[in-house]
């Protein structure tokens, strides 16, 4: 028996604002622009992808699950390029790390690694 990673589901307030930022953050295209369940995938036939689904409750804590993004441009470049788009620096109790933590819109944390050694 085998398990084959289908998505990352991701709760929001705005699913189809924040679908739309990772698109532009990942360079994604969108499968599903239903205004409660928002799907992008790095290609239309490829998985897994993330779907952004509607939820009334606000996040109260750190996230249980966050995404790490390894850039193939310079860490410094891309960690610009995510804080112009709407990305702002979070602060997790990280301290002095070689990976910058990140929040997008909505709050939710996600890491930018440096280069691979």
């Amino acid at each position: 028996m085998t398990l084959n990673w289908e998505q990352v589901v991701v709760d929001a307030k705005d699913p189809v604002e924040l679908g739309r930022w990772w698109a532009r953050a990942l360079g994604w295209v969108t499968v599903d622009d239903d205004p409660d369940e928002y799907e992008i995938r790095s290609a239309p036939d490829r998985l897994p992808s993330l779907l952004f689904i509607r939820v009334d409750d606000p996040r109260v804590v750190k996230n249980r699950l966050h995404l790490d993004f390894r850039p193939d441009t310079g860490q410094a470049a891309e960690v610009e390029r995510l804080l112009a788009l709407g990305a702002r620096l979070a602060d997790v109790g990280q301290g002095e790390r070689s990976w910058t933590v990140l929040a997008d819109p909505e709050g939710n944390e996600f890491c930018v690694l440096s280069a691979r050694n």
